[in-house]
């Protein structure tokens, strides 16, 4: 049954895709061509005007058809796999679709790759909630959709396969991998029935020398890397600027159109997707440096604020594009300086594309098989390893989340391998550590350290040098081990004499759990908090009782996480709409019964969340400023009216 399953869900996909692509296209040159050829009698400027009015359409469109959506995109699939049973409001896509064709097809900076995703992936949670299939089927149908989606996007269906493993299930089964590697195929063949073979890019004609080569390359990721960070930033915090501008919804978009016209009068490349420059950049064609660095700076600012103005559309692609003129710069600025080794932009280019890809997503398989796919070039396979595990490492260094996993994130959804994490995994030994430390000196005496010791009652101390770096651990063990060996000399011995200097310590950035594991095989009861750039500087001391203290922030997040799946599955199955809205000082609501308090329309308050509690309100609930309100709703456009009532007048 799930084999037939994934087949309507693969063609489905394809089909689907086709028609969004087609729209994009119809969107495009009704814009540019008929409505652009209109403006531009008053003059060529008049092209700002083309975002500007498809953010209004699209604006109204979310607005009055979509409503509002925890998150948008890839991470809200991400979310109802993990927490919903892969369960989507598949209703709502043919409005997402068309929104995210008329954004497209408008000049937003925006890839076709997120909504082809949704696409695919609201097709299988429909196929699968028709059909009254159990979670995990649903969930695997989810995937395989979104394996179709990317399949039928870029005509790569192993890609496909390997996005919708990484990305979507976060782990490799070998129940899941038939049925997601079956609806890729049957979309891809579809795809190329109507379409053709052909992939998506041709490439100039290069060489690669070889091993001379690789230095190079391990360059480009150095900097891809960096750029891949600076790409995940930007898009969190225009989300957030946008998020914090007190508008409506519907003119937010047009706000981000703004921006998208007044650079695309000057730079045109930068509207819509950009496939045309970037094969015209693997093609060979020459472009001034100049006009790359600009390109490079216009879409790494430009596709922020479009998402974050709410265009929907995808992240995927303007990375693409964004590797591209990565590599296509890097190219040009090496190529003169060893003329003997032929070095070809247009290679570098279609590496950058993949490590700019893999640093931003987080996921290195999928950058490496889908460059294969887009290019059909096989040649350059080692410099795209080498290019893309680079770029990942120095990405995640420098964001921890992708793309994707950082909204989610942000409200509290860790996710590992598809799933919530365990218990202590999320939380970061720099939440807990004791900062206020004490320490020892080298040079102090063991009389000195016994006494203060015994009068501070601690078990142990780091042992710092006169620069105040770290150079040990000095424990009660020790001291007893040094009074055994030699009485005699023990009270002219100094801390530096016995102290333990081969001494185990933790980051600040990793896992209450990892730090744990640390500790529990040495069986020790503390661990000095080092900085990853510095072992010697030391930040802070992991005791034993902080990890009980861990245990309380832990048990409390897992309580938010509980209520949370809660609601995102109550509006899965029920189709109603949750809202959370922080009641501020002063609101109108605050310090006020729930009864007393006039609600929207078919407005139900769910729970309260108040610090690390979870209350069940009724009528006679005061509500205090700081709670967290959960409501139920069945209207569309509420949230507006909640936000008043929780902020101050």
């Amino acid at each position: 049954m799930l084999a037939g399953a994934a087949v309507i869900v693969g063609l489905a996909a394809g089909a689907g895709v086709w028609v969004f692509k087609r729209l994009i296209d119809l969107v495009h040159s009704g814009a540019f061509n008929s409505a652009g050829g209109i403006l531009s009698l008053a003059g060529a400027w008049t092209v700002f005007l083309v975002p500007v009015l498809g953010g209004i359409v699209v604006g109204l469109i979310l607005h009055f058809f979509v409503g509002e959506e925890r998150h948008h995109g890839v991470a809200g699939i991400m979310e109802a796999v993990a927490l919903a049973g892969g369960r989507l409001r598949y209703r709502r896509m043919p409005a997402k679709a068309i929104a995210a064709a008329i954004s497209i097809g408008a000049g937003a900076s925006v890839g076709p790759e997120d909504p082809s995703v949704q696409i695919g992936a609201s097709l299988g949670s429909m196929v699968g909630q028709v059909a009254r299939l159990s979670d995990d089927r649903v969930r695997t149908l989810v995937a395989a959709g979104a394996a179709g989606g990317i399949a039928a996007a870029f005509n790569a269906p192993i890609a496909g396969v390997f996005f919708a493993l990484e990305v979507v299930l976060g782990e490799l089964s070998a129940g899941s991998l038939g049925v997601v590697t079956l609806a890729a195929v049957i979309s891809a063949v579809f795809t190329q029935a109507v379409s053709g073979p052909q992939p998506a890019f041709q490439v100039a004609p290069y060489a690669f020398n070889g091993f001379i080569e690789l230095p190079f390359y391990l360059g480009l990721g150095l900097i891809a890397g960096p750029v891949a960070a600076a790409y995940i930033y930007l898009l969190d915090a225009s989300g957030r600027v946008f998020h914090s501008l007190r508008l409506p919804r519907w003119v937010k978009p047009a706000i981000a159109g703004l921006f998208v016209g007044a650079v695309g009068i000057f730079l045109p490349q930068l509207f819509g997707v950009g496939y045309e420059t970037i094969g015209a950049v693997l093609g060979g064609e020459r472009i001034a440096l100049a006009l790359v660095l600009l390109l490079l700076a216009g879409k790494l600012i430009l596709t922020p604020v479009s998402i974050g103005g709410g265009f929907p559309g995808g992240v995927f692609a303007p990375s693409l594009f964004i590797g591209a003129m990565v590599g296509e710069a890097f190219g040009q600025m090496m190529a003169p300086g060893f003329p003997q080794l032929h070095l070809t932009p247009a290679a570098f280019a279609m590496v950058g594309m993949a490590a700019v890809l893999a640093g931003a997503v987080h996921t290195p398989l999928t950058a490496i098989i889908l460059l294969f796919e887009m290019t059909n070039d096989y040649r350059i396979i080692l410099p795209v390893m080498l290019a893309v595990v680079v770029s990942l490492v120095i990405s995640r260094r420098l964001m921890h989340d992708s793309v994707y996993t950082l909204a989610l994130a942000r409200k509290g959804v860790r996710l590992e391998r598809g799933r919530d994490v365990e218990l202590l995994e999320g939380i970061r030994v720099d939440e807990v550590m004791e900062r206020n430390h004490d320490t020892l000196r080298e040079s102090e005496t063991l009389a000195e350290a016994s006494a203060w010791l015994l009068q501070t009652r601690h078990h142990g101390a780091p042992v710092m040098d006169a620069a105040n770096h770290l150079v040990g651990i000095l424990t009660l063990q020790d001291l007893e081990h040094a009074q055994n060996q030699d009485a005699e000399t023990q009270p002219d011995l100094a801390v530096g004499d016995v102290c333990t200097r081969e001494v185990l310590t933790a980051y600040p950035d990793e896992s209450i759990g990892a730090a744990l594991r640390r500790m529990s095989t040495r069986d020790i009861g503390r661990l000095p908090v080092v900085s990853r750039d510095d072992p010697r500087q030391l930040l802070g001391v992991l005791r034993r009782t902080d990890m009980v203290r861990a245990y309380d922030v832990a048990l409390t997040r897992r309580a938010e996480s509980r209520h949370r799946t809660h609601q995102i599955r109550l509006g899965a199955y029920s189709g109603a709409q949750i809202e959370e809205v922080r009641v501020q000082p002063h609101a109108p609501c605050a310090d006020k019964r729930v009864s007393e308090v006039n609600w929207p329309r078919d407005c139900v308050i769910a729970s309260i969340r108040r610090g690390g509690t979870i209350i069940v309100p009724h009528g006679g609930t005061v509500i205090k400023p700081g709670d967290v309100l959960v409501v139920v709703t069945s209207v569309g456009g509420t949230r507006q009216k909640l936000i008043e009532l929780s902020r101050p007048a």
